[in-house]
């Protein structure tokens, strides 16, 4: 079933067109994945599906009925709003209701003698009861933990941008919608929650709409490829690796038609001079298909992104760190880390989100004095530090201006130069966009700016905190090359596997309490070996779900009026889950061929097996906090 086609449409800013005569449908259950190079439009596409912007020409036609839900790369946040009211967003009547128990609930807990709020607490019971929503709320508070956000009532403003970002991937994943339009959710996620995504998209039953730079990711959740690439979208079956395949067949029919062209050109051309003086004699219809072949000009992909960036003399003596203890508040990020940073290294960091990843770069690069112990920087150590930020871009100053404030001609490795024009455009800012301010790039045209600026210090030490965040797919793959090349130390915190993969030969985690671990391989290396070992480098699952939120640490345990409700109740609701598993298992044994009817059975027995499952977690759960109760007291 079609859940939206696409027809003819087309999108430009001024003279730039972003692409034209698209046409594609979205079909129920697909998992879209949408590449390009930065600035090509892929953020405004999704925009454009979403219905939140319009194409230039051509429509877009939804189902009747369908419903669309939209994370943006940079969503709108109520900063006075609690997690669980930033999560229960919009107008419909189930997350009013939502929203409202929630907050009266926090209040009842709170007032337990107040008998209007606690009958108000009732009424809101009975109207979740009507709106089937328990099931709804539970699933938001699993996802926010698996997500990493443990205090369901804090302030939103009082987040990190990370925890932000986070919130709202929780509030799109559960509201319901038959297509999910996602724009860079793995950004300010880390490595296990990236994983968990991962499952939890692949067994979502609606169709998917998404952008990332995760080369794993658009590996084990995408169906299918859409590519924007100079004005043109195509359209790939398969995942990314069958997509590399299909474009790389795609370009190669690409060039040879093109030869084939050049050839006809030629030989046209050799006969229109060869008659040059009897002209009027021509052929017409050869004349004008001379002329048509002149004007064709078939779109290749010949533009590459290149990086030849000099790098400074790198002396014996790198970066040295002994002894280093750091801690934040009573929390403890490092503790005794010690290491020699060598000439040639190339280390991956890996770890929770606000474990310390960042403090430690920072550390090292001399950009932060630790609690105890000391960094020795070596004398020809010239660092580059690409952060996770960019660095505050005047807006106003045209791109190459920008660049110029830190050279106007490289030296590189080969012993020539380059200027910084000529550098820009291997970096796919082509003369035009070049004296454009920088406050019309995207945000993606941005960040690999920032790149090259760095990159055009000709630093011989590269610090790289999250790298890969709204980077394109293209400047990851020809950064990689660079680094791979690059003649000095390279220090890397990401969460993306698939960079640490090509690039870290040693990796190190943090295990908690301050300790880091060094390993040595790339990062599959070191999951295979912690995958037979045991322990990961983060909180697993139960222990993120066993971590309370600091609202309640301090209070004595008790049910709330729900868990109240619920606990008295489950026992009965799993016996009825049960029976109509049996009563599923029982038609399915006389359905006998009919295999339609076998296939709605067993789509209705897995749902019931499913909701089994997370039934007798819950039971579990209110159990063991009724024996902790009953042992309070």
């Amino acid at each position: 079933m079609i859940l939206l086609s696409i027809e003819n449409a087309e999108k430009g800013y001024g003279e730039r067109v972003l692409f034209e005569n698209v046409t594609l449908g979205i079909e129920e259950g697909e998992k879209i994945g949408v590449i390009g190079v930065n600035g090509a439009g892929k953020s405004t596409f999704l925009r454009i599906v979403a219905g939140l912007e319009q194409p230039d020409s051509g429509q877009i036609v939804s189902g009747s009925g369908v419903q669309i839900e939209y994370l943006p790369q940079n969503p709108d946040f109520a900063d006075e709003a609690t997690v669980l009211e930033q999560v229960f967003r919009g107008k419909s009547s189930v997350m009013t209701v939502l929203r409202e128990y929630e907050t009266i609930l926090v209040k009842a807990e709170a007032n337990p003698n107040d008998q209007a709020c606690q009958q108000k607490l009732i009424n809101l019971s009975q109207e979740m009861d009507a709106h089937d929503a328990w099931q709804l709320e539970s699933e938001a508070k699993s996802i926010l933990t698996q997500l990493g956000i443990l205090d369901f009532f804090a302030r939103v403003g009082t987040l990190s941008g990370g925890q932000k970002k986070r919130v709202a991937l929780a509030s799109s994943l559960i509201h319901p919608a038959d297509l999910l339009i996602l724009d860079e959710p793995t950004n300010h996620i880390d490595n296990d929650t990236v994983t968990w995504l991962e499952d939890y998209l692949r067994k979502r039953k609606g169709a998917l709409l998404m952008i990332t730079h995760d080369r794993y990711f658009l590996d084990r959740v995408a169906t299918r490829m859409l590519e924007i690439d100079q004005g043109k979208m195509y359209s790939y079956t398969g995942n990314y690796s069958e997509f590399l395949l299909r474009k790389a067949e795609r370009e190669e029919l690409a060039e040879a038609s093109e030869r084939k062209r050049q050839n006809l050109y030629r030989n046209e051309l050799a006969w229109i001079r060869r008659g040059a003086q009897a002209r009027s004699t021509k052929q017409k219809a050869r004349i004008e298909r001379f002329e048509e072949i002149s004007a064709q000009k078939l779109t290749t992909n010949q533009d590459k992104l290149e990086i030849m960036a000099g790098a400074s003399r790198l002396g014996r003596k790198v970066i040295e760190a002994e002894h280093i203890h750091q801690s934040f508040g009573e929390r403890m990020l490092l503790k005794d880390f010690n290491y020699i940073v060598l000439k040639n290294d190339r280390v991956g960091i890996i770890g929770s989100n606000g474990s310390g990843k960042s403090t430690l770069l920072n550390i090292l690069a001399g950009r932060l004095e630790p609690d105890s112990g000391k960094v020795e920087i070596g004398q020809t150590v010239k660092i580059g530090y690409f952060a996770q930020e960019n660095a505050e871009l005047n807006e106003n100053l045209r791109v190459i201006e920008y660049i110029k404030e830190e050279a106007h001609v490289l030296e590189t490795a080969d012993g020539g130069s380059i200027t910084a024009a000529q550098l820009l455009e291997r970096f796919l800012f082509s003369r035009q966009v070049q004296w454009m301010p920088i406050g019309k790039l995207s945000g993606g045209e941005k960040r690999r700016l920032y790149l090259l600026r760095i990159l055009m210090g000709a630093p011989n030490v590269l610090f790289l905190d999250e790298p890969t965040n709204d980077l394109d797919i293209q400047t990851l793959t020809i950064l990689e090359e660079y680094l791979e090349e690059f003649p000095g130390a390279v220090v890397i915190v990401s969460h993306d596997r698939y960079f640490l993969d090509k690039l870290a030969d040693k990796m190190f985690a943090f295990e908690g309490d301050g300790v880091v671990k060094q390993y040595t391989g790339n990062y599959s290396e070191y999951w295979e070996g912690q995958r037979r070992t045991g322990p990961t480098t983060e909180k697993s699952t139960a222990e993120k779900k066993s971590t309370a939120p600091q609202r309640i640490k301090d209070r004595p345990k008790k049910f709330s009026f729900r868990e109240q409700r619920e606990y008295e109740e489950i026992d009965g609701v799993i016996a009825s889950v049960e029976a109509q598993i049996k009563a599923v298992n029982n038609t399915i044994s006389g359905a006998g061929s009919d295999f339609e009817l076998l296939q709605q059975l067993t789509g209705e027995q897995h749902e019931l097996e499913g909701k089994l499952d997370k039934l007798l977690e819950r039971w579990t759960y209110l159990n063991e906090l009724a024996e902790e109760i009953n042992g309070e007291k």
